[in-house]
């Protein structure tokens, strides 16, 4: 397990909208941006730099489908994140 994903991750996690903005997407499979925005009441711009954090940290996937934008969990390395916050509780 690489020591900075870790750290990236877990800077990423550690704000109340992108926690917000992970937990809606676990609930609902997959998410538009826009539906991000329903969801914090965030401007489009503070949206987008949200998801950037999350996207570069590996933890959602961006998939353009045309027009429209789908996030969703990336799972394998979600998993890894957790793996290490349960190293730490043994």
């Amino acid at each position: 397990m690489e020591n900075k994903f870790v750290e990236k991750a877990s800077n990423a996690v550690a704000d109340k909208y992108r926690l917000a903005i992970l937990l809606e997407i676990a609930r609902k499979g997959s998410v538009s941006p826009s539906e991000v925005q329903e969801l914090t009441g965030l401007s489009q711009p503070c949206v987008s730099h949200h998801v950037k954090i999350l996207t570069e940290s590996d933890l959602i996937l961006s998939q353009k489908e045309g027009r429209s934008v789908n996030l969703r969990i990336n799972k394998e390395k979600l998993g890894q994140l957790a793996q290490f916050f349960t190293l730490l509780s043994e």
